[in-house]
């Protein structure tokens, strides 16, 4: 019998420290681009590049990322980014606080903690199924959903409150300190992390061939992949553009601006709790490709926003849109995470990862560019349109003909490289089917 994830003491603390470094991110979140845009007077552009660094380390270290990762203990990979990281925000706080921060600070530590982002929810991808029996991925995957939409709540409020209170220069630290908190909770886990794969000489480039192999010659991830950068290139545009719409365009603020974006999380709470129920409901294929048609269309909303009622216009689109990420997030993930062999999660969730985060800097980059040179209204507009149309690249494939996903990989198609590693049982399927209990 599974023991439920409320008695799992390894995944309670996992999850915990989660959610502390989430409500600092979302203060700094907050209080980052506030500081850019109230303190430094930043233009559209110089907003929309400072988005961009925060995610550009997808485009050029995802893929080494899932090599390294599969290399190492992903736990000391967690902890050691979450320090980094914590030094790193520390510096804007005592730049603000000292009066010397500038853009080309912020974009600096933009770009080094996007760094430690991209190996830590590596580490943290592939960690998870060590932690979580196979059966409980989906569950397990849509609580971290929901943690994430009320550390939004928690972290945009306070963010606000104190950005109002006592300075956007004071608020940024915050962060550092959830970042610390969350290395030390780590150490709390009890659960015996297998070791790497000793497979004698390395070959770089081989072991990274694997998980692109294993990705793009899959017959449902392709579309998969190309759906999610499509909703992450839409959505960036409207988030590189948010604090600056709600500042200049609808005339709120600060206080305003944190309560906004705090409420428009609830939509991700309501979809990450929700998202198990729906899956077994709907169906956990179906609901992959339903939650973006059926869920974008309430951004439009968001372009439709004016001064006066606009706010409530903005926070209901914009939980639309939470919810949309939370369901389709825990199916998508849990599918990935179910068909693929263990020791190829690292280097397949960092290819994958390569694509649909590698398209966040391009997004928030247009974004600001296009904001400057249409406006930012039209360009939302633009944005919402292209989140909705992202689910097309679902219903038009081979997905659309199913109502649930396999709970093991039968849709598999190993490379070579990866089949030479991974045991194969008489059915020809990869042993324990990429689950671990």
């Amino acid at each position: 019998m599974t023991t439920s994830l409320w008695r799992n003491r390894d995944f309670m603390v996992l999850w915990s420290g989660r959610t502390l470094s989430e409500v600092g991110d979302a203060v700094s979140l907050l209080a980052i681009p506030l500081l850019a845009v109230t303190v430094l007077d930043a233009t559209a552009v110089e907003v929309g590049i400072l988005s961009a660094t925060r995610m550009v380390a997808y485009l050029f270290l995802s893929l080494p990322a899932g090599v390294w990762v599969d290399r190492m203990r992903k736990r000391r990979v967690m902890v050691v980014c979450h320090l980094v990281r914590a030094g790193l925000v520390a510096t804007v706080a005592v730049g603000a606080w000292a009066g010397w921060v500038t853009m080309a600070h912020l974009w600096i530590v933009a770009l080094l903690s996007s760094v430690c982002t991209v190996l830590y929810e590596t580490a943290h991808q592939s960690f998870l199924p060590a932690v979580v029996p196979g059966g409980q991925l989906l569950e397990a995957n849509g609580k971290l959903a929901t943690t994430y939409a009320v550390s939004r709540i928690a972290g945009y409020s306070v963010g606000g409150a104190l950005a109002s209170a006592l300075g956007v220069a004071r608020t940024v630290g915050v962060d550092a300190l959830a970042y610390l908190v969350n290395a030390a909770s780590l150490l709390f886990i009890r659960r015996a992390e297998d070791p790497p794969a000793a497979a004698g000489p390395r070959d770089f480039r081989r072991e990274l061939a694997a998980g692109l192999s294993f990705v793009f010659r899959h017959p449902i991830m392709p579309r998969l992949v190309a759906a999610s950068a499509s909703l992450n290139l839409f959505s960036q545009m409207i988030f590189a553009l948010a604090v600056l719409y709600l500042v200049r365009d609808l005339r709120l603020d600060e206080h305003t601006v944190g309560v906004v974006l705090a409420l428009t999380t609830l939509g991700g709470i309501g979809g990450g709790l929700l998202s198990a129920r729906l899956a077994r409901l709907v169906g956990s294929a179906r609901i992959i490709w339903i939650a973006p048609l059926g869920l974008g269309w309430t951004v439009l909303l968001v372009p439709a926003a004016r001064p006066g009622w606009g706010p409530v216009a903005y926070t209901v689109g914009m939980a639309g849109l939470g919810a949309l990420f939370a369901i389709y997030n825990a199916a998508a993930i849990s599918y990935r995470q179910g068909v693929c062999p263990p020791e190829l999660l690292g280097r397949m969730t960092a290819s994958i990862r390569w694509v649909i985060f590698g398209v966040m800097p391009v997004g928030a980059l247009a974004g600001g560019l296009l904001g400057s040179w249409l406006g930012v209204r039209p360009t939302l507009w633009i944005a919402a349109v292209g989140v909705w149309a992202s689910g097309l690249w679902l219903y038009f494939s081979p997905l659309r003909r199913r109502r649930d996903v396999p709970d093991a990989a039968p849709d598999a198609t190993p490379s070579p490289a990866a089949r030479e590693r991974v045991p194969v049982d008489m059915a020809g399927e990869a042993t324990g089917g990429g689950r671990r209990g």
